[in-house]
């Protein structure tokens, strides 16, 4: 997740924000908000194929239901990489801002070869899922939806849902509305969008009633019952690693916290596999 300079920079005015709530209409605000937060960078069709061509290790597939927010058919992207052992844990990817599921590869590929059985969705919006703006609302529905898939995929396993960066509020959303997750992991995440905003600007107080796309992972954690292992690099310049802290402190289910020397907010998951691995044996009773 990466917020625009302008939301960043340590001296920007709250004012400013105010000044154009107050001449703005509410679907104005919400609508630049979900702009600045997802960031959904659309591809050419020619430049996704190619992506996609590439990926000869997993499968192309699609999840289609009827949305309860539009009323209309929604029909999402993912990626599904298999684990050669039928009988391995599936795990549910949940991506951060910007990028589309195919970025995300390597990722999968090394959650791939720590036992499970991956499947990754592109929300509303992003890569070859529906081209509406995503919200918060729309997001969280979507990782439903791959939720239930995963589960008539094969009925009876273990189900466990990883989220990063802004994946990771999302991941907790739906950990703390379903009762059959086997743990829920998270990587580069915070407490709430707000705070990520306030620890890079000043007097942003003052704008807290004009955000509508809130992201309180923190209020959500304490209904998550599964296990929950929280993984941050040291090194992340983009979303302070006292925010992922936090989040495992608001946690009150059987919980880690891994902060991995060196991780910054794009390559924890690398740089820190070893401690990962350890982290989801002890936690989970999983292969190291």
């Amino acid at each position: 997740m990466q917020l625009p300079y302008a939301l960043t920079r340590a001296g920007w005015p709250a004012a400013a924000l105010t000044a154009f709530a107050a001449v703005a209409g509410d679907r104005l605000i919400d609508t630049q908000q979900r702009k600045w937060i997802f960031r959904p960078q659309k591809r050419n069709r020619w430049s996704q194929a190619r992506a996609l061509r590439r990926l000869t290790d997993m499968h192309e597939v699609w999840i289609g239901f009827d949305s309860a927010l539009t009323g209309q058919a929604v029909r999402l992207h993912g990626l599904w990489h298999p684990h050669a052992d039928a009988q391995a844990p599936l795990m549910l990817y949940l991506h951060g801002a910007q990028h589309e599921v195919s970025c995300s590869a390597e990722r999968l590929r090394r959650l791939q070869r720590m036992g499970f059985s991956v499947l990754a969705v592109d929300y509303r919006g992003f890569g070859k899922s529906g081209g509406e703006l995503p919200s918060e609302a729309s997001a969280y529905e979507d990782a439903h939806a791959a939720w239930r898939w995963l589960a008539a995929r094969q009925p009876g396993a273990a189900r466990y849902i990883f989220g990063h960066s802004l994946g990771g509020a999302i991941a907790i959303h739906l950990a703390s509305e379903v009762d059959d997750a086997a743990g829920l992991i998270i990587e580069s995440s915070f407490t709430s969008l707000l705070d990520v905003v306030a620890s890079f600007s000043r007097g942003w107080s003052a704008v807290r009633r004009f955000i509508t796309q809130r992201f309180d992972a923190a209020q959500k954690i304490g209904a998550v019952r599964a296990p929950v292992l929280v993984v941050h690099g040291d090194d992340d310049r983009l979303i302070p690693h006292a925010l992922g802290r936090a989040l495992y402190d608001a946690a009150v289910s059987a919980k880690r916290f891994v902060l991995v020397p060196g991780g910054s907010h794009h390559d924890t998951h690398a740089v820190g596999e070893a401690p990962l691995r350890q982290a989801l044996s002890e936690l989970f009773g999983l292969p190291a």
